[in-house]
């Protein structure tokens, strides 16, 4: 089943040969794949998005006959596609003013075809985004960090708006599960340690990256985010590594317990397909936009290449200095309640490798240098989430 259905609404004063021609003129402009349902709404819901094309005017009381049966199937806002002919937007306009008087939500998609199909596009992507979050299980081991004193999260928003449930798992089941990891390691990391430490330091890295699999698998779980500084002292190493693997695995892992970065990420996955790269600001320029961020882990499917290095704070473990592409990027964070995020789009200047900071660093210019202000000033928490690309449109609309 294609993820766009196509319905209509069509006054039967109109002369339906005319009226087939011209559909299909309209919609073949529209360069998009669909299930064309045509009057029949038996499966009206099933569908990722689903679109009514009112083909003439006079179609207001035709909507009106099938409404109880498409709200009792799905709550989500009505998109109606109007052509610029047969008063196909004037009907549309008076229907959208009569869900409106309703408090029903909904859009009229009209415009060129490249606007429409574009529009399309971003409203087909976000609904399969929200089919993706929907039933999602994301684990919190341990409790967030303390100094995360502001990225506290309304779990029965983020359950009512998005569908994922947060799971807690204690840090001490964690700690017995790495003791009785295997912690082999692969011929990759074997050939990327730089010397004796980190080589040493690698058996303890996959031992945490084994136990969270397991954890993943216990507690069927689609991403995790874990108090990891706690590990410094439990096991004397640190989960960047098991991080980095399991985000390019597809499952969502994040740093220090932060659940709103961790939500994030989700996010960011259900609309890309990669996770993110989690990382918190070093230095600004508020004048030119230009940004430093930087964190120990990033995941490897985002990365050309990466080197080893000890995890900065405590010169223990392993940490990991990765090099994404140099190019477009997007800037994210929603809240811990949901009530706001942030987006911006900029570009990947450079990577580079300071050794007082943490070791991925990235050098990001906004595109608007405006922007940078809000760092400054109304900041979301310090962890924000970098993924290649500009999404800010998608962003926005889910």
């Amino acid at each position: 089943m294609l993820p766009i259905a196509i319905y209509t609404l069509t006054s039967p004063l109109h002369d339906e040969k005319a009226v087939e021609a011209a559909t299909k003129e309209f919609l073949d402009s529209l360069n998009l794949e669909y299930d064309f349902r045509g009057s029949d709404y038996s499966d009206y819901g099933t569908h990722d998005l689903d679109l009514i094309y009112v083909r003439t005017g006079g179609t207001e009381s035709v909507l009106l006959q099938v409404l109880g049966e498409l709200r009792s199937k799905s709550n989500a806002p009505f998109y109606l596609l109007a052509s610029d002919k047969s008063n196909s937007l004037a009907a549309s306009m008076e229907i959208l003013s009569f869900l409106n008087q309703h408090q029903i939500d909904g859009e009229i998609l009209h415009g060129s075809a490249e606007y429409v199909h574009r529009r399309v596009t971003i409203l087909s992507k976000v609904a399969s985004a929200r089919q993706y979050l929907n039933g999602s299980r994301l684990g919190v081991i341990g409790k967030p960090s303390d100094w995360l004193i502001s990225s506290m999260v309304n779990r029965e928003e983020v359950k009512n708006c998005l569908g994922i449930e947060l799971v807690d798992v204690p840090m001490e089941e964690l700690v017995s599960l790495i003791y009785e990891s295997p912690s082999d390691i692969d011929a990759e990391l074997t050939e990327k340690a730089p010397n004796e430490q980190i080589q040493r330091a690698l058996h303890g890295a996959t031992a945490i990256y084994h136990a969270l699999k397991e954890l993943v698998a216990k507690y069927n779980l689609h991403g995790l985010t874990i108090r990891c500084f706690d590990l410094l002292s439990a096991v004397h190493n640190t989960g960047c590594i098991a991080l980095a693997k399991l985000n390019a695995e597809g499952i969502i892992a994040g740093c220090e317990g932060d659940i709103p970065a961790m939500l994030s990420m989700r996010i960011i996955q259900a609309l890309t397909g990669v996770s993110g790269f989690q990382a918190n600001p070093a230095r600004i320029n508020p004048e030119t936009g230009e940004i430093l961020f930087a964190h120990c882990t990033i995941p490897f499917n985002m990365v050309e290449r990466y080197e080893l290095d000890t995890h900065f704070e405590s010169g223990i473990g392993v940490g990991i200095r990765g090099f994404m592409p140099n190019g477009p990027v997007t800037i994210f964070k929603t809240s811990g309640d949901l009530s706001r995020c942030f987006v911006a789009e900029g570009t990947l200047l450079y990577s580079q490798g300071e050794p007082n900071l943490c070791r991925t660093q990235q050098m990001i210019r906004l595109n608007n240098p405006e922007d940078a202000h809000y760092f400054l000033t109304h900041p979301i928490g310090n962890h924000h989430i970098i993924v290649p690309g500009h999404i800010k449109d998608l962003l926005k609309e889910l």
